[in-house]
This record gives structure tokens, sequence and C-alpha cells, in this order.
């Protein structure tokens, strides 16, 4: 009865009836809505405050509502008075967002015969636009402030039957929480599946989409293949005419090759005639040119003539000189000739006495004499001097060193008194120059003056 008065109270207030379900307790979600800061007890004919968290796992609508149930309902049809819920400021918030609901106007039904008896417990549940609980509070009661609250007593009759109510109240919490696993497994399994059906609706649209697409490209193909016969059938036309054409410039070409030939020999003679023409300006060119060689040649030979001219009368004063200076050179050839003759004689005599004194060194004797000093012969008897004697000199005095201690006169290797006469005349024999002419011995570090004595012989 109370509860068809609170439905009456309620239509008037709003437009039209919560939405309800008859689906059982067994197939509600109600870990999605916690209510906060329920009261034990609410006085009757007062404003009641609903606090309530939205969590990630609902989306509030226009329609949710939240009512006040009786404990041990069994559908959503039983509620005693509802409160549309209000949507939140953001409704596509991923965080949990608390709410509060504030039933009003509840002083009406202060009368007695239907208020909630002090007895019964009640609870809020939260109720989608489908009629599906999505969240209910722990029990409370209605029960009116009066001045014996202060000391209540109870009979043993009273408590057994409380106890009885709570037994029965934790009994039915327990299935609420066991059918509350139960049904937030089925609405993963559910999720699950429905997230399977998502994927295969997307699959299945996308391929309407291709398949639309694809008789699209079709239906554009069929028409690009139509024109495409079109255009073949132009193309063959265009063809033949093209051969047409393709016949005619080979006549003309073979026409126009003929005159190219034609002009071709008439190039290679021309060609030809101009190789000549070239060759014959070629030689004149040579021709010219030998002739100016030779224009400049006589010039040049001219030139010479001219200045041999000028120097003839030199050249017959210089000859005059030179057959005086030929005459002075004659005449001290002659006095070196003598004075070799003498050095000659000198050294072989020196030697023969020095083989005699040492036989083992008797090849050694022969590169001696050629070493032997020349004497100088008086500075008077000669214009410059006798550059030779310095040398002879040095040359004598090597020699008897050499005879009687068997060292080299020029780097003064020493060598054994018991060794062969060819290991010693080789190294002394390397150390000096023989004139080709004379066969005066010359030392190697006074090769200028062999130089020049040479060179005398060849101005005799």
């Amino acid at each position: 009865m109370g509860a068809e008065l609170s439905k009456t109270s309620t239509m008037d207030e709003t437009s039209d009836e919560p939405p309800t379900s008859a689906v059982l307790l067994d197939n509600c979600h109600f870990s999605q809505v916690i209510f906060n800061n329920v009261d034990k007890f609410y006085v009757p004919g007062g404003d009641i405050t609903c606090y309530y968290t939205l969590t990630q796992n609902i989306v509030p609508r226009g329609k949710d509502w939240v009512g006040i149930f009786r404990v041990g309902w069994k559908t959503t049809r039983e509620y005693y008075t509802f409160m549309w819920a209000p949507l939140p400021s953001d409704a596509r918030s991923d965080t949990a967002v608390q709410q509060q609901i504030q039933f009003k106007g509840l002083l009406c039904l202060s009368e007695a015969y239907y208020l909630p008896k002090d007895d019964e417990y009640y609870q809020f549940c939260y109720v989608d636009q489908d009629g599906v609980v999505r969240g209910a509070s722990v029990p409370f009661q209605f029960r009116a402030e009066t001045e014996d609250d202060i000391l209540v007593v109870t009979t043993q009759g009273e408590v057994e039957e409380v106890e009885l109510q709570n037994k029965n109240l934790r009994k039915e919490n327990e299935e609420l929480k066991a059918n509350c696993a139960s049904l937030e497994k089925q609405n993963i399994n559910l999720e699950k599946e429905l997230n399977k059906m998502q994927e295969l609706q997307n699959s299945l649209e996308s391929l309407r989409s291709n398949t639309e697409k694809l008789e699209l490209e079709l239906n554009s193909l069929k028409k690009e293949n139509k024109q495409l016969k079109e255009l073949d059938d132009c193309r063959e036309a265009e063809l033949h005419q093209l051969k047409e054409q393709i016949q005619n410039v080979t006549s003309d070409k073979e026409r126009l090759e003929t005159r190219l030939k034609t002009a071709l020999d008439h190039m290679d003679q021309l060609q030809s005639q101009v190789l000549n023409y070239e060759k014959e300006v070629e030689n004149l060119s040579l021709m010219d040119r030998d002739k100016t060689e030779q224009l400049e040649s006589l010039k040049e030979e001219n030139r010479q003539l001219r200045a041999i001219g000028t120097q003839q009368q030199q050249n017959h004063d210089l000859m005059k000189e030179l057959e005086e200076q030929k005459r002075l050179f004659q005449i001290l050839q002659a006095k070196k000739n003598e004075a070799n003759e003498e050095n000659q004689k000198r050294r072989e005599d020196e030697l023969l006495r020095h083989l005699a004194q040492a036989e083992e060194v008797s090849s050694f004797s022969v590169a001696s004499q050629a070493q032997a000093p020349i004497p100088s012969p008086e500075v008077g008897r000669f214009l410059f001097g006798n550059p030779y004697c310095a040398a002879g000199a040095k040359l004598g005095a090597g020699a008897a060193d050499l005879v009687s201690i068997r060292k080299c006169p020029t780097c003064d290797e020493v060598f054994p008194e018991d060794s062969e006469t060819s290991q010693y005349e080789a190294p002394v024999q390397s150390h000096v120059l023989k004139c080709p002419v004379c066969s005066e011995i010359f030392e190697k570090s006074n090769k200028q003056v062999f130089d020049d004595h040479v060179f005398c012989h060849g101005l005799e």
C-alpha cells in the first residue's frame, strides 16, 4: 500500500515513471556505483541527502535514477520512492565522480499508515535507464526522534528477532556479494564477447567498404575498357592512315636517297679537287718558306762575310804573334827534352843501384823509375819555370823510402818484407799516371799537371 502511494506522489512530481526491469538480483552490477556516508537512521519527514560515487565502469545517462528500496526486494519495480540522478559536469571523465542527491517533500508521508515501520530496513539503489541496478547502499532505518530515545529497552524476543534479521541480512549480503562477483565475471566475459563482436562488425564494415570500393573500381575499369575499345578502333583507322603515309614517305625517301647519292658523288669530286688545290697551296707555301729561309741564310752569310772581312786583319796580326810564340815554344821544348833525357838517365842509374840492394822488389824498380824525380832545370832557362820539378822530387824521395822499408810512397801503406812483388806493385802503380808520349810518371793528385803535359805534346 505504501509503495503504491509513493509511486503516485512521485508521478505527480515528475512527468513519467522511472524505467524499471524484472531482472533478478543475479543480473545486477552493484559495484559500479558506491554509496558513501549512509547513516544508520534517518528522521521521517526530513530531507535526506544521498552521497554516491560513479566509478569508471559506468556511463551515466539522462534516465538514471536513485530509489529507496526495502531490504529483500527482488526487482527494481519494488521501489518505495525515487529521484532522477543528475548528470555529472564532465560526462567523459575517466576518473571516479562524486555525486549527491536530496530527497525532499517527505513530510506528507508522516502518516503512520504508510510510513515504513521502525523495524524495517531500507537502502538506496542506483538504477540505470535500462532498469538495471548498478549500486546499492548499506541498510538504514527511518525512526522519529523522541525524548524517550535516550533509553531503549527491548525484550528478549525482540533481541532474538533483531539477531535473526541481522543473520538473514548477513546471509543475503553474502549471497549478494557472490551474485555480484558472478555478475562481474559474466560482465567481463560479455564485454570481451562484445569487443569481439565489435571487431567483427568493424571488419565486416571494412569489408563492405572495400567491396564497394572494388565495385566502383570495377565499374570504372569497365568504363575505361569501353573507352579503350573505342580508342582502339580509332587507333586502327589512324594506323591504316599511317601505313599509307609510311609508304608515301618510303617512296620519297628512295627518291631522296638517289638524289643524295648523286650529290655525295659530286661532293667527293669537289673534295678531291679541294685536296689537290690544298696540296698545291702547301707546296707553294713550302717553296715560299724555303726561299725565305734561303734569303735569311744569304743575309746571315753576308753579315758573317762582313764580320770576317773585319777580322781577317786581326787574324793576320794574331798569326804573326802565334808564330813567334810557337818558335819560342819549340826552343823551350828542345831544352825540356834535353833535361828529360838527363833525368831519365839519372833515374835509371838510381834504380839499378836500388835493384842490386833489394832483389825481391825488382818489379817495383820499374814503377819507381816511372816515379823518379825529374831534376828541375835552371829557372832562367824556362820562360815560366818548370811546373813538374816539385812532383818529380817528391816521387824520387818516395821511391828511395819504398825500396828500404817496402811502403807505398803515396798512401803510406806498409807491406811485409816477405810479400810478393806483384802485391806491392799493384797499389803503387794505381797512384801514378804515365804519359803515353814520353812515358813520364806523375802522381794522380797532380792530374792537372799531367793534363797540361799531355796538352803540350799536342801542340808540338
